[in-house]
C-alpha cells in the first residue's frame, strides 16, 4: 500500500472550503460593501470545496484503476507485466 498525498491535501481543502463557504454564506453582508457587494468568502469556499473534492475524486479514482488493471492482467495485482 503506497501513501497518495492527494488524501490528506484533498482533505484540507475539503475542510476549509466548507468552513469558509459556510462562513460566507452566513455571515453578516454588509461587510461586502467595501468589495463592490461580491461575497469572497463563498466564492473562494466553493473553489477550495471543488479542488478538495476533486483530489479525493482522483485518487479513489486511480486506487479503484489499479486495482481493476492489476487483477485484469493476472499478474496478483502488482502492476508488473511478465513477457
Amino acid at each position: 500500500m503506497q501513501f497518495d498525498l492527494r488524501v490528506p491535501i484533498g482533505a484540507l481543502f475539503t475542510l476549509y472550503g466548507v468552513l469558509l463557504a459556510l462562513y460566507g454564506a452566513f455571515s453578516d453582508h454588509t461587510q461586502y460593501a467595501r468589495s463592490l457587494g461580491i461575497n469572497i468568502n463563498l466564492a473562494w469556499g466553493l473553489v477550495l470545496l471543488l479542488f478538495g473534492v476533486g483530489l479525493l475524486w482522483a485518487c479513489f479514482r486511480g486506487r479503484a484503476r489499479d486495482r481493476g488493471a492489476g487483477s485484469e492482467q493476472g499478474n496478483g495485482g502488482n502492476g508488473v507485466q511478465r513477457r
